[in-house]
């Protein structure tokens, strides 16, 4: 082979070869970049626990999202703004807060002073102003069929109250759209809630400095839809309504899901 073949065929490994390496340096360096899906935390409410997100959580799972979904106390407030609070301060990387019902106030209070908190998503759920009440929120449009009547309440220890939802009316107030089998399974597991979250005023609102979605439940005998409607044009909420009873994250998981999605983007 003449020397003038050898480096013509030396220069063209050469070329090949830093293509190559090229490529690959490229690929590792757009999986380098590509950006983490935001952790999604699911937040549940009163007279029920951390399994009615499940359906949801499956969705954003299969899509790549890391999810959690801690337990709320339901003790107070303040306690259980607190506690989820503690548990956004374990997470690194941005955060999506998803919160249902009573469980709005909670996220409310816990994300406001966490920088990773990117959005926030509320489903049929209560977004207090500082001072609000959830009594004072629920009460302040006509429609909610959860009143006094509806509830059990049971003391515990000095002197404390527990409210859960009586047999009679968990169904056709609470859950409405859900397969009547299904609804007795979650009232006998209702986990219930302190009866003074009722009138416990919330703290500096989260939604007046983190971007906020809203997931209106127009047919919710619970949190009337008029008074979703107004938690939400007040927080610059985006908006999206769907047929459904205070559970729409069981009875229109996938609806739910997709907002989260949109609050992830």
């Amino acid at each position: 082979m003449t020397t003038t073949r050898r480096a013509v065929l030396a220069g063209s490994a050469a070329v090949a070869t830093g293509a190559l390496l090229g490529t690959s340096e490229a690929q590792a360096h757009s999986r380098t970049e590509a950006k983490p899906k935001p952790t999604v935390v699911l937040v549940h409410g009163a007279f029920a626990d951390a399994s009615g997100w499940n359906d949801v959580a499956a969705k954003l799972i299969r899509d790549g999202h890391p999810v959690i979904a801690p337990a709320n106390p339901l003790r107070s407030v303040a306690t259980d703004s607190a506690y989820l609070a503690s548990v956004l301060a374990t997470l690194s990387g941005p955060i999506v807060v998803a919160a249902h019902s009573y469980g709005g106030i909670v996220a409310t209070n816990a994300a406001a002073d966490n920088p990773n908190v990117k959005a926030l998503v509320y489903v049929a759920a209560f977004a207090p102003d500082e001072g609000e009440s959830l009594l004072e929120l629920q009460t302040r449009f006509p429609g909610s069929k959860l009143n006094e009547a509806a509830l059990d309440f049971r003391p515990y220890g000095g002197g404390l109250v527990d409210g859960y939802i009586k047999k009679e009316f968990f169904h056709d107030v609470f859950a409405g759209d859900v397969p009547k089998s299904t609804t007795d399974l979650m009232h006998a597991g209702q986990r219930p809630a302190d009866a003074r979250t009722l009138g416990e005023p919330s703290g500096a609102p989260a939604w007046k400095t983190v971007p906020s979605y809203y997931l209106v439940a127009r047919n919710d005998q619970v949190l009337p839809a008029e008074a979703q409607r107004f938690m939400a044009r007040r927080a610059g909420s985006q908006v999206r309504e769907v047929g459904a009873s205070h559970v729409a994250m069981i009875s229109q998981p996938a609806v739910a899901a997709d907002l989260i999605k949109h609050a992830a983007r």
